[in-house]
């Protein structure tokens, strides 16, 4: 999993992120290979008051093509498939 620090003055990406090569991409480019690929984004947030805890705020969200979770879906029903057949 690639991880993009924020404040440390680290590298920007990390992991298998980093080794992608270096291309000029567009908008449409980046979104594109985002929903057929999918995304995960989690973050945390909380809220508090002279110390004390008030909200704890938590987001997963997952940012793909229906099409895509569709083929997912169909890959792995054929693949219990196949494992359930008797040989």
């Amino acid at each position: 999993m690639a991880g993009v620090p924020l404040l440390d003055g680290g590298p920007l990406v990390t992991g298998p992120l980093a080794d992608l090569p270096d291309e000029e991409l567009t908008v449409l480019d980046l979104a594109d290979r985002l929903l057929n690929r999918g995304v995960v984004i989690t973050g945390e947030a909380t809220i508090s008051v002279a110390g004390v805890d008030l909200i704890y705020l938590g987001l997963n969200v997952l940012l793909t093509a229906v099409e895509t979770i569709a083929q997912k879906e169909a890959r792995e029903s054929n693949a219990r498939e196949k494992d359930a057949r008797p040989e």
